[in-house]
């Protein structure tokens, strides 16, 4: 494929337009033209910057970006389906008629803070370990952890080396102990895997800030948009478009 083409269903995609499998839904179905000539194959080569792509004989037009904050309940996946049936953070954005992607993601036994966007390059940018965008989590897990510098200074496995950027003692007892334990790096099941290897397991875990972003006091199941001011003053140096303020949902 050559430079700056790529496959139809990615560029209705990246446009924040649909998913992959609604992109390729709505090719297959014939409702796709680019350059006013039917496409059916979603492989199909196209510029997005300059190839005219309509849906339904509309221009697919990119929508005005938007980025919201889900306080993501336990229970919940991070996904748009799921084959087991469980219910999904989409089910949680009544109200949003945007399509949007979720920033990374949270497994369904640790809930809180989800940022959820159609800003791609703005996704990319917060998931890039070479920025380093901290991650703030409450773990609460079995038994007295008495010593926190192996979870900083790293522990390996499944050969990966896992580290926290750092870890506090809130609290402790002989039953339990409860942490607050920052990350800059969003390895799969990172949290749960690094007190694992040092004998401790989770039994609660909860994202409660996302670079500058804090959860607060946002209930459950309900989210909010985050606003340009908002997102301008704690990612300063991230590759942001325009967002519009918006309300609690």
């Amino acid at each position: 494929m050559k430079k700056g083409r790529v496959p139809l269903e990615r560029a209705l995609s990246k446009l924040g337009l649909a998913s992959r499998t609604e992109a390729r839904a709505l090719i297959h179905a014939g409702r796709v033209t680019v350059d006013g000539r039917p496409a059916p194959d979603p492989l199909t080569a196209v510029v997005p910057e300059s190839s005219r792509i309509e849906i339904d004989g509309r221009p697919a037009a990119r929508p005005e970006p938007v980025t919201i904050l889900l306080h993501k309940p336990r229970g919940v996946v991070t996904t748009r389906s799921d084959p087991e049936g469980r219910p999904t953070v989409y089910g949680c954005l009544e109200g949003l008629d945007t399509h949007v992607v979720p920033v990374g993601r949270l497994d369904a036994a640790t809930s809180g803070l989800l940022l959820l966007t159609n800003d791609t390059r703005f996704a990319d940018w917060l998931t890039d370990p070479a920025n380093g965008v901290p991650r703030v989590y409450l773990a609460t897990v079995r038994g007295e952890l008495t010593d926190t510098k192996p979870l900083e200074e790293g522990v390996e496995d499944a050969g990966e080396v896992l580290a926290a950027q750092s870890v506090t003692v809130r609290k402790r007892s002989r039953r339990e102990t409860h942490l607050v334990i920052e990350l800059t790096e969003g390895k799969n099941r990172e949290i749960r895997r690094i007190l694992a290897a040092v004998g401790h397991e989770v039994t609660k875990l909860k994202r409660v800030a996302f670079g500058g972003l804090e959860l607060g006091e946002l209930p459950p199941g309900k989210w909010r948009e985050v606003t340009t001011e908002e997102l301008r003053g704690v990612f300063p140096e991230a590759p942001l478009r325009y967002t519009s303020p918006g309300d609690e949902r």
